[in-house]
């Protein structure tokens, strides 16, 4: 029973103390400061070009039916000069008197559950200003702006220069109906910088838009099965508390003939489309009550011609009061009955940071936390149950200590387990089968054999491709383990876990100890240990964890990966002399590559930090006279130490070969060693009786991609 008055906020246990990647402290997308950038700019007074998305066809990607005679007409202009182009005698504004949904139309990309997304953003006045910070304008102008997604478990700010692809004169993409207001154009193009390029943002879900502007929770109903199964009213409570709690809700239609193409029915409705829904509404029409639903096409027009349509005369038989809900313009919204709703449409989403939506209890505290976490193969990919390396996967724990007894079986768990892309371009990312298992646990030490003798909660078990799945439990006061894991072993990948909770719960990742800020209320995942060293021991490694989680954070992309410039900066920001070369970083990501992705993830840069930080330590102890650099007699010395088979001439050729004089530095002794290391240990595992014998694929291998 949804109760009246407003929703509470939910509390994100992850951001109370306003760290990076909250929403009041975003992390910097790129690694590009908007007001350090806008300022250099105006003190200069030149106007900013982003080349991290450049305003060439590099950026507008592979559009689909665009060849390349259009491609060479393709023009990047500023807001400024499009104008000047149009020949229009105004000047651009960023936003007018507020964002609307009725503010912009679809342009030739396919990218309508984007703007379906969009137009519930702006219904959310508080959100919207997050997403889209209102206080930039032309006035005070450097050609620079940004835009706010969350993204895979934490806020980026995304600097983007206002150069917009134009084509005869008109742009190719999201326009506005104003003619010279940009907010909409500007913020299309930062979504396209964070999904890859213009080309990368075709077809897609609004769900996923929509969980990128807010963080919250992801609904889907099936719309056909929930009215074939005389579900309306449970669909119109979820709609109208839906819009109660302020939630972004759209939908989309089904494809024809499985092609995803926007054919346009009789009636109106587009297929293969994604629509906002802006509204819901009761009328008396002939003495009963009919439910309305409230749509807009991101087109900004063709509208759904059936009852209660612009141009129905069922209107003129309702109450004036009633009435005023009608506007008959074509400006792409329009009304639909609840049963016609359900029949013309497939899926409803509906997303909200707070889970009040789903049941109307407004007045309870919400909470949520949020974990990173990998899928490594050989060490913690164990895929599903079925299979006995299962316990290796990622696994948290879950205490719920208190319940609301008047709401028994009540939906107080919800977890979303969300997959991070693999590849920065949004369209050559595919996911792998996801899935989440959840059992009840005693307290303590978990055994070997717990999951070959216990029974998950739910005994089906469900794996998706979807980027982000939800899953719902109704659990009693006890302790609870949270296993996310891949559908086969093996499967190498990275993804974000979040717990909400609706009880008094306390939640910890299995390989935490308790090391943790007073207000996450979390719980100690192991039975404490007998000796203090030990607590030491643990304490130190998992302060030494933050501290590589923190560096890795300050120079990975939004995705948490780096690339080799972004790896070459972060050592030479942090090395005495900063001499690592580009081609050096990229042959230590080849060393740690387990998935040959050409892109580093936290767990593979921890295995390099490791070996970098022991290598360093060997370079000071062989460094006898501390000069800073060793000597060939130390440098040998240090190899044997490592115990590496070592001689006089190959250590002459390693100091020619990685210092080019009489003495190396900490940087190349670096490199030298995780190489020598690297080939240490190919022929050890690959060698019989002192001979190595490596087929032509991993002989190239190992030789070129090193």
């Amino acid at each position: 029973m949804a109760l009246p008055g407003r929703c509470t906020s939910i509390i994100n246990l992850r951001y109370q103390d306003g760290s990076e990647g909250s929403p009041s402290n975003p992390a910097k997308f790129n690694n590009q400061d908007y007001a350090q950038l806008k300022d250099n700019y105006l003190r200069r007074r030149t106007l900013f070009v982003d080349n991290t998305f450049p305003p060439n066809n590099q950026s507008l990607g592979d559009l689909r039916d665009f060849g390349r005679r259009q491609e060479a007409q393709v023009e990047w202009l500023r807001p400024a000069d499009i104008l000047k182009a149009q020949k229009k005698s105004v000047d651009p504004i960023f936003c007018s008197k507020g964002a609307s949904r009725f503010d912009f139309d679809q342009g030739s990309v396919g990218d309508c559950w984007l703007l379906a997304a969009i137009s519930s953003l702006t219904f959310r006045k508080g959100l919207l200003a997050q997403v889209v910070p209102m206080d930039q304008n032309f006035s005070d102008y450097a050609g620079i702006f940004h835009f706010r997604f969350w993204r895979f478990g934490v806020w980026v700010d995304v600097v983007i220069d206002d150069y917009l692809p134009t084509l005869n004169n008109q742009l190719m993409f999201v326009r506005s109906k104003d003619g010279n207001e940009f907010w909409a154009p500007l913020m299309e193009k930062a979504y396209a910088k964070v999904c890859g390029s213009y080309a990368d943002m075709s077809s897609g879900l609004p769900s996923e838009a929509c969980k990128d502007f807010s963080g919250g929770l992801n609904m889907d109903y099936k719309l056909s099965e929930a009215h074939s199964a005389g579900h309306d009213v449970e669909l119109w409570n979820s709609l109208s508390r839906a819009t109660s709690c302020q939630s972004m809700i759209c939908c989309g239609t089904a494809q024809k003939g499985g092609e995803l193409v926007n054919t346009i029915e009789d009636t109106g409705i587009v297929n293969a489309h994604a629509y906002s829904v802006t509204a819901v509404t009761e009328v008396d029409y002939c003495g009963s009550k009919v439910k309305l639903v409230r749509l807009m096409n991101p087109w900004g027009r063709t509208e759904w011609n059936g009852k209660w349509s612009d141009k129905s005369d069922m209107w003129s038989k309702v109450s004036p009061e009633d009435r005023k809900n009608f506007v008959d313009c074509n400006d792409g919204e329009f009304w639909m009955e609840l049963g016609d709703f359900c029949h013309y449409f497939q899926n409803l989403f509906i997303c909200c940071e707070n889970p009040n939506f789903i049941d109307g209890d407004i007045s309870c505290q919400w909470k949520s936390m949020t974990y990173d976490g990998s899928w490594v193969a050989g060490k913690t990919a164990g895929g599903n149950l079925s299979y006995s390396t299962f316990e290796t996967n990622p696994q948290y724990r879950l205490q719920v200590t208190k319940i609301n007894k008047d709401e028994q079986n009540d939906q107080n768990i919800f977890l979303s387990l969300m997959q991070k892309p693999q590849k920065q371009n949004r369209k050559t990312t595919q996911t792998q089968p996801i899935g989440l298992t959840v059992f009840k646990t005693p307290q303590g030490q978990l055994k070997a054999s717990f999951f070959l003798r216990n029974w998950p909660m739910k005994q089906r078990q469900l794996y998706t491709n979807e980027r982000d799945l939800i899953d719902s439990y109704s659990l009693e006061p006890a302790e609870y383990l949270i296993v996310a894991s891949t559908i086969k072993p093996n499967m190498t990948g990275d993804f974000v876990l979040t717990v909400y909770t609706k009880t008094d719960a306390q939640i910890s990742s299995h390989e935490d100890d308790g090391d943790h800020k007073e207000e996450e209320n979390l719980i100690l995942p192991m039975p404490p240990k007998d000796k203090d060293k030990d607590k030491d021991k643990d304490k130190e490694e998992t302060t030494n964890k933050n501290t590589i989680q923190a560096l890795f954070s300050r120079y990975a992309d939004q995705f948490g990966r780096l690339v080799s410039r972004q790896l070459q900066k972060l050592l030479n920001d942090n090395f005495p002399h900063g001499t690592f070369g580009l081609d050096t970083c990229m042959s230590m990501m080849a060393m740690v590559d387990t998935n040959k992705t050409m892109m580093m993830t936290f767990t593979e840069f921890s295995t390099l930090w490791e070996k970098i930080t022991k290598y360093e330590k060997r370079f000071h102890l062989a460094d006898v006279n501390e000069n800073g650099s060793l000597s060939e007699r130390e440098l040998q010395k240090a190899m044997e130490d490592e115990e590496m088979d070592t001689n006089d001439f190959m250590v002459k050729l390693m100091m020619a070969r990685y210092s080019g004089t009489s003495n190396t530095s900490l940087e190349n002794f670096i490199t030298l060693m995780l190489r020598l290391e690297k080939t240490s240990n190919v022929f050890k595992n690959k060698s019989s009786n002192g001979v190595i014998h490596l087929s032509w694929t991993e002989w190239t291998n190992f030789s070129l991609y090193n």
